[in-house]
């Protein structure tokens, strides 16, 4: 299949007018829409982070919430009572700690299909709900609080003060650009490809001797450890973590953001995490019973738009929208290790 060539103004001048836009916000906007842009920004990450799975890998996982609230966990368990938390200790123990559970519940969940997967997900999701809802040293169903966030200190020296709302949506908005960048690059490398395979035939790429489940555990692991990159600064936003953070319903608003995006892109995600966020705010400012609205809209936004919100730019400029690119040979690597485990 041939892939066609997106426009320069599509692939460099958008992306450009973005991130100058993303900079700015800050010096142009009351402080209330600086911290909303961040949160946004945190979400988008959960949801760009669940996309590689769902709409690289083919698989709805329900338990990325249980990830997301993990490390902002991790975070409260590890912070002083009164006193910041160091932030090069706790940032890569609560993403580590969120990469280990998803190795483990992948090794396990992989291992089934279609709704099977979905409901194991799930399970496992709620167990760690329950886990957290129930266990006093993690504050039980209160939650915890964060009541000083991190600091970043190197020789006695404070580069980073994230009790500040504009140093806060910098630092989210660089760890935002780096999510993309680690996305990007792996959905365009060869595992990103072999990954895209085993979604679109599975045998086929099995025959030619892909290793899909190891594969599909890297991806899953990695989505893991993302997705706890996200719960990680949330906590540190809200100063809070509460067991609904690692509950269903927050899984399933990251997979709404993800269909609202659009599925076949990296940064779709983000978009949608933008518009069903923009969306909340405005609603719930003008209506009482705003939520039966969202619903109806994004309802009609899934229905009417199967590519996602990104549609709407080719539709104003006129032009093609791009399907996902799936090629149609897929070649087995030169030196592919025989697959481990099982499918």
């Amino acid at each position: 299949m041939t892939k066609e060539r997106a426009s320069p103004i599509r692939t460099t001048v958008l992306p450009a007018l973005i991130l100058a836009v993303a900079l700015a916000l800050p010096f142009l906007v009351p402080q209330y829409y600086v911290q909303f842009a961040s949160k946004v920004l945190i979400l988008g990450v959960l949801a760009m982070a669940l996309n590689l799975v769902v709409g690289q890998g083919g698989l709805v996982s329900l338990c990325h919430a249980a990830f997301f609230g993990l490390a902002g966990y991790v975070l409260a368990l590890l912070s002083p009572k009164y006193d910041p938390a160091s932030l090069l200790l706790t940032l890569p123990a609560a993403v580590i700690a969120a990469g280990a559970v998803a190795l483990v519940i992948g090794a396990l969940a992989l291992r089934t299909r279609g709704v099977y997967f979905i409901m194991v997900t799930l399970a496992f999701g709620e167990m760690l709900f329950y886990l957290f809802h129930d266990a006093d040293f993690a504050g039980g169903s209160d939650g915890a609080f964060i009541n000083a966030k991190p600091e970043l200190v190197i020789a006695g020296v404070r580069l980073l003060d994230l009790d500040k709302p504009l140093v806060f949506y910098f630092v989210v908005l660089a760890v935002t650009i780096g999510a993309v960048g680690l996305l990007t690059m792996l959905v365009r490398s060869p595992f990103g490809h072999a990954l895209a395979a085993a979604r679109d035939n599975e045998r086929r790429a099995r025959a030619l001797g892909f290793p899909i489940f190891r594969i599909r555990l890297i991806a899953f692991t990695l989505s893991g450890a993302l997705a706890g990159l996200a719960g990680y600064f949330a906590a540190i936003q809200f100063g809070f973590v509460a067991p609904q953070m690692l509950g269903w319903h927050q899984s399933a608003v990251a997979l709404v953001m993800v269909l609202i995006g659009g599925l076949s892109t990296v940064t779709g995600p983000l978009i949608g995490a933008l518009v069903l966020l923009g969306l909340e705010e405005v609603l719930k400012a003008t209506f009482e019973q705003w939520k039966l609205i969202e619903g109806i809209i994004v309802i009609a936004i899934v229905l009417l738009l199967p590519n996602g919100v990104r549609q709407l730019w080719p539709m104003a400029v006129g032009e093609a929208d791009p399907k996902p690119a799936r090629d149609d040979k897929v070649a087995p690597s030169p030196a592919r290790a025989p697959e481990t485990g099982h499918a």
